[in-house]
């Protein structure tokens, strides 16, 4: 007898879900009681369905891009982690670029006595300093840069190349600054010629380091191989010490001539006048114009060279 009831309890239950229809039943007409509201259902559910409609016709709008960032704020984000990523690994080379030149100058000491010989040799020490940095390491950095692919990386950032350039050059060129004021500080010392313009450095050191730099970056970045740049960079660094540290007046033509299509040698010139007790600073100008301008063109060269390593 109680087995009936349990059995109609179980058919409401079937009733309500709509899996079975028993007229009469208990559970049956709850079940008939709700079904006016279906038609409320399905009007919700096709608001959903339009609103789904909705959101798939908005996400095939492509989003807007973000702005390509500017030349200054970009290349000053560029300039900053490329000093604080070569600060431990470049500090020890800039030491052992300091005393190369230190060296060259005591050897140089028994050698020439004074006079504008003197005035070469330490003007050219002092800038082979920032050919050592900005030419041959930035020439390998370059280099190592595209053998390993990290250009792609720089690819896919929204900066300019010439901001990804400057910012290396400029990196690199400033470790340069510390070495080269006490190596023309001690080169004064050592062969007694005054220091009273040696503020010069202020511009010698940019200018010489951005035309330096700017030749560096087109070495590696076109160079083939990762060897071949920094054997471009190695042999870069011998010709601003042979031609920069040498006295001019004992050259040969052929290699005066050479001399003058490096672009440190301005910068040699412009700090040797420096060392007179009355500069011309016509010619001291002139010869930092030149340098500048050498700046300004290896550098466009190096943007140019950073585009065709970076689509290949």
């Amino acid at each position: 007898m109680s087995v009936m009831p349990a059995v109609s309890g179980v058919s409401g239950v079937s009733g309500v879900s709509g899996a079975t229809a028993v007229p009469g039943a208990p559970g049956v007409s709850g079940a008939s009681a709700g079904l006016p509201s279906a038609p409320g259902a399905s009007s919700g559910a096709s608001g959903t369905s339009g609103a789904s409609g909705a959101s798939g016709e908005a996400g095939d709008i492509p989003a807007p891009l973000a702005a390509r960032a500017r030349l200054l704020p970009a290349l000053a984000a560029v300039y900053r982690a490329q000093l604080s990523r070569a600060r431990v690994a470049r500090i020890p080379l800039l030491f052992v670029a300091t005393f190369q030149s230190i060296g060259i100058m005591i050897l140089m000491r028994g050698v020439v006595d004074g006079g504008s010989e003197a005035r070469a040799v330490v003007a050219g020490s002092s800038v082979l300093v920032v050919a050592f940095v900005a030419l041959n390491l930035l020439a390998q950095y370059f280099g190592q840069l595209r053998a390993s692919g990290g250009l792609d990386h720089y690819a896919t950032l929204p900066v300019p190349p010439s901001a990804v350039v400057l910012g290396a050059a400029a990196a690199y060129a400033s470790f340069t600054v510390p070495g080269t004021i006490v190596t023309a500080v001690m080169g004064s010392v050592l062969f007694q010629l005054p220091m009273t313009h040696l503020w010069i450095l202020l511009a010698v050191i940019p200018l010489s380091g951005a035309a330096l730099a700017g030749l560096g970056a087109v070495l590696g970045l076109l160079a083939p191989r990762q060897e071949l740049a920094t054997l471009c960079g190695q042999l870069g660094m011998s010709a601003a010490l042979l031609l920069g540290v040498l006295p001019a007046d004992r050259m040969p033509q052929v290699v005066s001539y050479a001399r003058d299509l490096l672009p440190s040698t301005y910068g040699v010139e412009a700090l040797a006048r420096a060392f007179d007790g009355q500069p011309d600073w016509w010619v001291v100008c002139a010869d930092l114009g030149v340098c500048a301008g050498v700046a300004v063109v290896s550098l466009a060269a190096a943007t140019w060279a950073y585009r065709r390593a970076a689509v290949r």
